[in-house]
């Protein structure tokens, strides 16, 4: 667990990521999960931030509580940086759950990265809290197209290194990019993206996360 200032500049901010990054745990997951929980943001057009958590039970994935958290967005648009405008929204969104998950999945990167501190991996340091990173489109690193059945993948490397895998969740429309947040194994993030999402492109928390925020931002 970690607690740092979030009204930081960006060259602080690139330091803190890259000081952080060395404290992520690549690690199989310990104990029975029994709930998951999924989290996504929106943004509104006087500057605040829309962080919505869903927490799912982990074998129905049917929606056992939700938690709404606005806030006023502090940081600037920055690529790289998105941990910094996103997580403190989400963070504080995830604590309102009750009980806190045992799994979390970010619509994010975890560790791919050009640095390897992805929203995923920030949340999951700071919640201490095994975290998938379940991103639409890819921050950095290459990989040849999985094949077109539900299930295929393709590793995604950067600078020598494996640091996701590209997963068809559905057959033939864009795969995902998946990579450990923090406290979980890439085979683990990849099965845990697989049952949570038969039927649809996202895994159910995170597209259960995605169509709340969308209303309730429009409620803000």
């Amino acid at each position: 667990m970690i607690h740092h200032r979030w009204d930081i500049s960006p060259a602080e901010a690139i330091a803190l990521q890259k000081e952080l990054a060395g404290q992520v745990r690549e690690e199989s997951l310990r104990g029975e999960i029994k709930t998951v929980a999924g989290v996504d943001c929106a943004f509104t057009a006087d500057g605040r931030i829309v962080a919505v958590a869903v927490l799912c039970n982990a074998k129905t994935m049917a929606v056992l509580a939700t938690a709404v958290e606005v806030q006023p967005c502090g940081f600037p648009y920055i690529s790289g940086l998105l941990s910094f405008r996103e997580a403190p929204a989400v963070i504080a969104a995830v604590k309102k759950l009750h009980p806190a998950p045992d799994l979390l999945m970010c619509d994010g990167q975890g560790i791919a990265h050009p640095r390897g501190l992805g929203l995923a991996s920030h949340v999951g340091l700071w919640l201490n809290v095994p975290t998938i990173g379940v991103a639409k489109s890819r921050l950095c690193g290459q990989h040849r197209m999985p094949g077109a059945k539900r299930g295929a993948k393709a590793q995604l490397r950067y600078q020598d290194k494996t640091i996701g895998a590209v997963l068809r969740t559905r057959d033939n429309v864009r795969p995902l990019y998946i990579s450990v947040g923090h406290r979980i194994t890439l085979p683990e993030c990849v099965n845990w993206v697989l049952r949570a999402g038969e039927g649809f492109r996202l895994p159910e928390p995170t597209r259960q996360a995605d169509q709340r925020v969308t209303r309730a931002k429009k409620g803000v």
